[in-house]
C-alpha cells in the first residue's frame, strides 16, 4: 500500500534525482526516494546487526584466555614461521 507524502528536498537532491528518472535508472521520483529509503533502511539494521556481533565478539574475547603482547608477539612469529616452512619461503 502506498501512502502519498510531501517532501522537501534540496536543488542539488531535485536535480540529481530527475537525471536519475531521466536516464532510465528509476521509472518515477517516487521510486528513487523509495529506493534511497529503503537503502537507510539497510544501513541502519546492518549497523545494529554489526554492534551487536561486536559486543558478542568483545564479551567471548573478555571470557577467554588473556594473552600478554609479549606472547602474542611470540604466537604470531610462530605462525609466520611455520606458513614460510610450508610454503617454502
Amino acid at each position: 500500500m502506498s501512502v502519498k507524502a510531501s517532501i522537501s528536498i534540496t536543488d542539488q537532491q531535485d536535480a540529481f534525482a530527475r537525471k536519475l528518472v531521466e536516464d532510465g535508472h528509476y521509472d518515477s521520483l517516487s521510486d528513487v526516494v523509495q529506493h534511497g529509503l529503503d537503502l537507510v533502511r539497510q544501513e541502519t539494521q546492518w549497523s545494529e546487526g554489526d554492534r551487536e556481533a561486536l559486543v558478542a565478539l568483545l564479551n567471548e574475547r573478555m571470557d577467554g584466555e588473556f594473552v600478554t603482547m609479549e606472547e602474542s608477539r611470540r604466537r604470531v612469529q610462530s605462525m609466520i614461521e611455520a606458513n614460510r616452512k610450508i610454503y617454502g619461503l
